[in-house]
């Protein structure tokens, strides 16, 4: 089977993702799984080498234009130049770390649009960054939905040791969700999540829907939403042949996911799934944007400004991120068609 090709997007210059992308870049087993194409500036890079004290082997720069011919065994880097980058703060949201990551994504989408590549991975973003770098959307996801003009659902999910967590609402202030939880967006939520475990090679995910209300209600003694709009929209999806169940009480569920009753879990809102999820384990995750035409993945963690540059970030989600973009795009063409 021919390498899959991806593009490393280089993340925020503040963080640690130009010292993880090195990491990543002089693993032997990570070059040798696909073809790499970083996108960004070169002095990100750079900065990385300096903070890793490594130098990346058989980096060809290139200009953003130019044909796009990958040797074996060599990494390409497609330069694009960032306005102020050379200024950049270290550990701070900045507008140009901000410019760095919107003008990579934009890089990366457009070789996806182009058939250049089968898969994108970035190194964190910082959403005040890219706020201050000119993003008009709420995160990574709204900026892709809307460069691929999207008309169907997408969603982050977060994946570790097996665990996979999709969400009905995001990124949204905590006063909205309830009004945002509707029948068919849970019902989208569902089918959208067994969708992209098939893309990652799951033949009949297991899906639990998580209840709203402490309790699942308690029978609408504190809240009536598992009656009125969550348990209408995992019956519509059992008609489709999806193997869902739920709701469940949050709590309780995130027991079963961790002894593998389940795949994958569809939560009410953020933090109800981010935090089980990332305290079984923060350490490996990998967060996945799904419902692209193209796999789009990242750590789990953020830029972690605290420590950045001082060579302490752990590559293991950054790396488990590459071999979960490469797997779903050797598993997209089976699931073309599906939603």
């Amino acid at each position: 089977m021919d390498k899959k090709t991806l593009a490393l997007i280089q993340g925020d210059p503040a963080g640690i993702g130009p010292e993880l992308l090195v990491k990543l870049l002089v693993d032997p087993a990570i070059r040798e799984a696909a073809n790499l194409i970083v996108v960004g500036d070169p002095r990100i890079l750079a900065r990385g080498e300096q903070q890793v004290g490594l130098d990346i082997p058989n980096l060809r720069q290139i200009d953003a234009e130019d044909p796009l011919k990958i040797t074996e065994g060599e990494v390409l880097h497609l330069n694009i130049a960032i306005d102020g980058m050379a200024d950049a703060p270290m550990n701070a949201a900045s507008a140009a770390g901000g410019a760095a990551s919107i003008k990579g994504l934009k890089k990366a989408l457009e070789l996806s649009r182009d058939g250049n590549i089968d898969g994108i991975v970035f190194m964190p973003f910082n959403k005040e960054s890219m706020h201050l770098g000119g993003n008009n959307f709420s995160d990574e996801l709204g900026y892709a939905s809307d460069f691929f003009k999207l008309t169907t659902r997408a969603s982050e999910f977060n994946v570790a040791n097996g665990m996979w967590n999709g969400r009905v609402t995001s990124h949204v202030a905590m006063k909205d969700v309830p009004s945002l939880l509707t029948t068919d967006r849970i019902e989208q939520s569902i089918k959208l999540t067994d969708h992209t475990l098939k893309m990652a090679g799951y033949k009949r995910p297991r899906i639990v829907v998580a209840a709203y209300n402490p309790h699942a209600g308690d029978g609408g003694l504190m809240g009536d939403e598992e009656d009125r709009v969550i348990r209408p929209a995992v019956l519509r999806a059992k008609a489709q042949q999806i193997a869902v169940e739920g709701p469940l009480p949050a709590d309780t569920l995130w027991l079963k996911m961790r002894d593998g009753v389940y795949d994958a879990a569809v939560t009410m809102y953020h933090d109800q799934g981010q935090i089980a999820i990332k305290l079984l384990a923060f350490d490996k995750g990998v967060s996945v944007l799904a419902g692209l035409p193209i796999p789009i993945t990242t750590p789990a963690h953020g830029t972690a400004f605290d420590i950045a540059g001082q060579n302490k970030a752990n590559v293991v989600p950054s790396a488990n991120a590459v071999r979960m973009c490469l797997n779903m795009a050797s598993h997209k063409n089976a699931t073309d068609g599906i939603l």
